[in-house]
């Protein structure tokens, strides 16, 4: 069962990285987007003041499966996890947060363009 559930959460992951970073470009999500886009800054900035910058709760639910399936030291980021386990490399923690960080930005200031400014000029 803990296996599935880890599965699960892997799916739930991609799915909203997937829509952080893609969601801006059909019109019928892009406010949706805006929202979970607002939803990750106040995870990792709001709640990061809590239990660090970065912070979600998706990863933390995530992790608590993966030690009782065995697996420790753990990195922060769910996104390091996978480059790293795709690459098969131990790729630095502060590079996969800059990236992670650049392309979220750009996601974000298009969500904004497209749900506000670009809106406001027709």
């Amino acid at each position: 069962m803990l296996r599935l559930l880890d599965i699960f959460l892997t799916f739930i992951h991609l799915i909203i990285i997937g829509f952080n970073l893609f969601g801006w470009i059909w019109p019928a999500t892009r406010k949706m987007h805006f929202i979970c886009v607002l939803a990750t800054a106040a995870s990792w900035l709001l709640l990061g003041l809590w239990f660090g910058v970065g912070y979600c709760p998706v990863t933390d639910w995530q992790w608590q499966v993966k030690a009782k399936l065995g697996e420790h030291d753990l990195p922060a980021s769910f996104i390091k996890y996978y480059a790293d386990k795709i690459t098969g490399k131990n790729i630095s923690s502060s590079f996969v947060d800059l990236i992670t960080a650049i392309c979220f930005a750009v996601a974000a200031l298009l969500s904004v363009y497209v749900n506000f400014i670009k809106k406001n000029r027709k």
